[in-house]
């Protein structure tokens, strides 16, 4: 008798290769993070650079084997997002809404790893992606469609709840959930590293969200922006350079913390 699309997923998420990649992704995951952190740092401080992931995968194009390291990012990147995928076919949960939300949360992050590894292997053909002239064509494209105002505003909507959803992980520290702390002074400073990067991270997405909901409301796509553009938000605010630098450090530290978790994620099925 075949078996179900759901156990298929629940077997393919086992298979050795693929946990191997996943974790290659995570690393890839976190050294993007890490050289977007740097980047944020240093347009905080006055320095150049596209505080993006296309501006992290460009910086990294520069460095010797750059085109050899960036096509391993995007396809541990893909690796990583196929595994969510799996994991989103799989919906392990008590019940329905449980397996309901984790399909939602494990589909969304397979987006995600899928489009910042086609970001990567862009940038290693030779491609320079601009998120934020990205941003502002979608957002028009998208009111451009009936109804398209409501639409964007939930987008927004959904990209901001995301972002606090991370802020809140950070202060809770739910993310542990997720990986094998290291005991003793490791697994405080594993663990300090998580919550700093969760929040910081949290934070740039929500203001993502804030950009694109003002498009939204003022059916202005000029108004929305990618994570430049909430960079360029946060530096234009009331002592913007120093919130810009501790949203810098934040990704760093979610980028350390990520590759860290490359060893201790539980994803082993």
């Amino acid at each position: 008798m075949p078996s179900s699309p759901r156990s298929a997923a629940r077997s393919a998420t086992s298979s050795r290769r693929l946990l191997v990649l996943a974790r290659v992704g995570f690393v890839a995951n976190g050294v993007v993070h890490i050289l977007l952190g740097t980047i944020v740092l240093a347009v905080a401080f006055g320095g150049g650079g596209q505080p993006d992931q296309a501006g992290a995968f460009e910086a990294l194009a520069s460095a010797p084997f750059g085109a050899v390291a960036l096509w391993a990012c995007a396809i541990g990147l893909w690796a990583l997002g196929l595994w969510r995928a799996l994991q989103a076919l799989a919906s392990r949960g008590s019940d329905t809404g449980d397996r309901l939300k984790s399909a939602a949360s494990n589909g969304g992050q397979a987006i995600a790893y899928f489009a910042v590894g086609g970001v990567a292997a862009s940038v290693a053909l030779g491609a320079r992606p601009q998120s934020e002239q990205n941003a502002q064509s979608a957002s028009g494209s998208v009111l451009a469609l009936p109804g398209g105002q409501v639409l964007l505003g939930i987008v927004a909507a959904v990209i901001g709840a995301i972002g606090i959803a991370f802020v809140v992980m950070g202060l809770r520290r739910s993310f542990r959930k997720k990986v094998t702390t290291p005991r003793g002074s490791a697994g405080t400073a594993f663990v300090a590293l998580g919550a700093i990067g969760y929040v910081a991270k949290g934070i740039a997405l929500a203001t993502v969200g804030v950009l694109i909901m003002t498009a939204a409301v003022t059916v202005d796509p000029s108004a929305a922006g990618g994570l430049d553009g909430a960079v360029s938000a946060l530096l234009a605010a009331p002592a913007g350079r120093w919130i810009g630098a501790a949203v810098g450090i934040g990704f760093i530290a979610y980028g350390i913390f990520t590759v860290i978790r490359a060893r201790y994620a539980r994803i082993d099925g």
